[in-house]
């Protein structure tokens, strides 16, 4: 199932059979899987493998963590209804999603920080997604620069797909330098999370007292802009000297840690201010929660690329959506990260796909953890659907194997409750695949 540079793996109507049987091959020689294939044991071994607060960060959602659980259960609530004697020899995984035909209906979430699971883990992740010919959504808290892990991409896959997520800054010439360099580095479509314009109370990370961005990590899209840069540097000319901070081990840890994600030679960096300022500057900047319906027409300027809006639980902003002229709508509640006590994204998306009526795609996430939950979404009409804590673990624990294992069982699975529920191809599911859908 290995691609080699150059190449996307072919996704056929024997993926799931040629993962099995993988598999099975190499467990007559004593060779195991490199990451566990079941969902409970692959989070237990990669909470091993991560630091206490690594795993914390992404792990932990909201609150009481209700939302998160919730996301889970409605999975749960819905069964599949197998139809048999069909004809389901030949399997088809593709779709049609703005004006490409890919392979997949899977999509790299956009997930930050992932230099937690492993060192160079967004260029890892990434080339994962190449090899399969699945769209990585690259995170604008990444830790390595997007056009890095493009080149990257294209290395493994020339032209591989990436989306870029964008989270809107309060600086609205940032914005245009990040969609700009978005555009240059060759990705598809402008992905705007909307749901994050003030950070959810995450008590994992409070009670570890444990945000990434203080210590520079997951900020290398602001320190590698042009834009972001002019602003460090008029930080650093306006500010007055500062008063010493107490020097403590955990002090001097966070110093290093900032010193070391910054960009440029360390005998620059401890005598310029930049890296402190760097990361004072992205924690002003990194959001804006005035942001209104309005506000859109200023990216529509911006970019031919087509727009998602991600964060749509509501079918009154669906259709406000619709209204806006974006190009996509995405039903997600980032994982339960953001409002404890949320609705649950699943049980949310019939209700968006009635708003929209078919005039723009529906793309999901939150909660999915296998093959058969992405066939329950795309079954109640969800075009594509993106896959987030499964594959960081998959990275926490194997690196770009690990990534590329967990998306290939997630499909094989995937084909094989297809065929097994009777339906040939992605394209052909409708909600009468499910009880009382």
């Amino acid at each position: 199932m290995t691609g080699g540079a150059g190449t996307v793996e072919r996704i056929g109507a024997s993926i799931g059979r040629a993962a099995q049987s993988a598999v099975y091959r190499a467990g007559v020689s004593g060779r195991r899987p490199a990451v566990p294939v079941g969902f409970a044991e692959l989070e237990r071994l990669a909470a091993r493998r991560m630091s206490r607060a690594a795993f914390a960060y992404v792990a932990g959602s909201a609150g009481l963590e209700r939302t998160a659980a919730a996301n889970l259960r409605a999975f749960r609530s819905r069964r599949i209804v197998p139809r048999v004697l069909r004809d389901v020899a030949e399997r088809d995984l593709s779709i049609e999603l703005f004006g490409r035909r890919r392979p997949t209906p899977l999509l790299l979430a956009p997930i930050g920080v992932l230099e937690l699971a492993r060192r160079d883990g967004d260029v890892a992740a990434a080339r994962a997604a190449a090899r399969l010919g699945v769209p990585a959504m690259l995170s604008t808290q990444a830790s390595v620069p997007m056009e890095r892990v493009g080149v990257s991409m294209d290395a493994v896959a020339p032209g591989a797909s990436r989306w870029f997520q964008l989270y809107w800054s309060s600086t609205r010439d940032l914005v245009a330098s990040l969609v700009a360099r978005a555009e240059a580095s060759g990705c598809e479509a402008i992905v705007v999370t909307l749901d994050t314009h003030l950070l959810g109370w995450r008590p994992r990370d409070l009670s570890l007292g444990y945000l990434p961005f203080s210590r520079g990590l997951g900020i290398a899209q602001y320190t590698s802009d042009p834009v972001f840069q002019r602003l460090v540097r008029e930080r650093v000319a306006q500010e007055a000297p500062r008063e010493a901070a107490a020097v403590t081990p955990a002090a001097i840890a966070t110093f290093a840690s900032i010193l070391r994600h910054h960009p440029g030679p360390l005998r620059d960096k401890l005598g310029s201010g930049e890296p402190l300022a760097a990361v004072e500057t992205f924690l002003d900047v990194f959001a804006d929660p005035t942001l209104g319906w309005d506000d859109l027409a200023f990216l529509r300027d911006l970019t031919d690329l087509p727009i998602v809006l991600k964060g749509i639980l509501h079918p009154d902003d669906a259709r406000r959506a619709i209204d806006a002229g974006v190009d996509a709508v995405a039903v997600s509640n980032h994982g339960g990260r953001q409002i404890d006590g949320e609705v649950a994204a699943l049980d949310a998306l019939p209700g968006v796909l009635d708003a929209v009526a078919g005039r723009l795609p529906v793309l999901f996430d939150s909660g999915v953890r296998s093959g058969a939950d992405a066939l329950i979404a795309l079954a109640l009409g969800a075009r594509a659907v993106a896959v987030g804590r499964p594959y960081v673990y998959g990275l926490a624990i194997a690196g770009e194997t690990g990534v590329h294992e967990v998306l290939r069982n997630i499909l094989a699975e995937l084909d094989i409750t297809l065929g097994l529920a009777g339906v040939r191809s992605v394209e052909e599911l409708t909600p009468d695949v499910l009880a009382g859908a």
